[in-house]
């Protein structure tokens, strides 16, 4: 590493030390609740005071769903706690619905099949890929009780 030039050193231990951090929200409510057919990865639309909510680790899943309406997805019910140092002159909604941002091929595909086999999408988790904030969302069946009992017993 000695024979490296000082600029490069640097730019090899800044990058050592971004790392993305683990998950920010986990919807394990979810696992129990339905089978997880697929897993799609989502890019979300924030506002600046939500990225900074975010980044100090407020943000819950376990009320959220997703529609799909006209052609775009939505996360809704998904809750933000503000900051209690963000600015007096923006209005914090903390469930306010988030536009998530897909390829229209993933986007016709889970359209597909909400609409014609009944499935349908659930977040699973929340987290930080190289500096945006990412949402796991997964097309998914319906449990019954029976159905719980028996993945409760597996799992055990």
């Amino acid at each position: 590493m000695r024979d490296q030039p000082r600029r490069l050193r640097r730019a090899a231990t800044r990058k050592d030390k971004k790392k993305d951090t683990p998950a920010i929200a986990v919807n394990k409510r979810a696992r129990h609740d339905y089978f997880i057919e697929e897993n799609l990865e989502a890019g979300m639309a924030l506002q600046g005071w939500e990225v900074k909510s975010l980044r100090a680790g407020k943000g819950q899943i376990t009320e959220g769903y997703v529609i799909v309406k006209n052609g775009e997805a939505w996360l809704i019910g998904a809750h933000i706690t503000p900051l209690r140092t963000a600015s007096t002159h923006v209005v914090a909604d903390p469930t306010r619905t988030r536009k998530l941002l897909l390829n229209r091929r993933e986007l016709d595909r889970l359209v597909g099949a909400v609409e014609r086999k009944g499935r349908t999408i659930v977040p699973l988790k929340l987290y930080w890929k190289n500096g945006r904030v990412k949402l796991e969302i997964g097309l998914a069946k319906g449990k019954q009780a029976h159905d719980k009992r028996a993945s409760e017993k597996d799992r055990d």
